[in-house]
């Protein structure tokens, strides 16, 4: 294992986040903090590792993440296996988001579509159909965001390198931002 050079990515991936990513990270979290106290909810997708963001990020709304307070709306759609294998069988895996998208989501909700790669067609349909919703969208993606970037209104992108496992943990980083400073927005 080169350990200079994980060292080099590391830095370069909490040094994009922390320093590129502030702002737009900042507004994000404005912008979720508003439409959860307007009594909307924050959905989350993603495939693999990110399907683990996803649950992740929820769970942290949904209980807590540093502060003591009320539980926020947060649902990962990665969690229900039921609906899960019935949308994939009968209309294939592509779908598994969307379809929760068309029967739980609202205007004036969030998603949060995470990819690494910005090219799982689940989550770009997922996106779409929240579109279809008038539902906000934001892309946690990495490297140059594929498909993604186009789709989402707003992009928090990795793209201080094409390692996958950096940018999951840059994913970490900045969920994990969001969720201190929805808690500070709405303390």
């Amino acid at each position: 294992m080169d350990w200079d050079r994980l060292a080099e990515q590391y830095l370069a991936v909490g040094h994009q986040v922390i320093t590129d990513l502030h702002e737009p990270i900042e507004a994000v979290a404005k912008d979720l903090a508003e439409r959860v106290r307007a009594g909307r909810k924050i959905m989350i997708c993603g495939n693999g590792g990110s399907a683990a963001d996803a649950q992740h990020f929820a769970a942290e709304l949904t209980n807590r993440f540093l502060k003591e307070r009320q539980p926020y709306a947060g649902l990962a759609l990665t969690t229900d296996t039921s609906a899960l294998t019935a949308i994939a069988n009968d209309y294939g895996y592509e779908y598994v988001f969307a379809k929760q998208i068309e029967a739980l989501g609202q205007a004036g909700d969030a998603l949060i579509a995470i990819s690494t790669s910005g090219r799982a067609k689940n989550v770009c349909l997922a996106v779409e159909a929240a579109k279809g919703k008038d539902i906000h969208t934001i892309g946690l993606t990495g490297g140059q965001g594929g498909d993604l970037v186009a789709l989402v209104d707003t992009v928090l992108s990795v793209s201080a390198t094409d390692s996958t496992p950096r940018i999951q943990e840059g994913h970490g980083l900045i969920i994990h931002l969001l969720c201190e400073r929805i808690e500070e927005l709405l303390a």
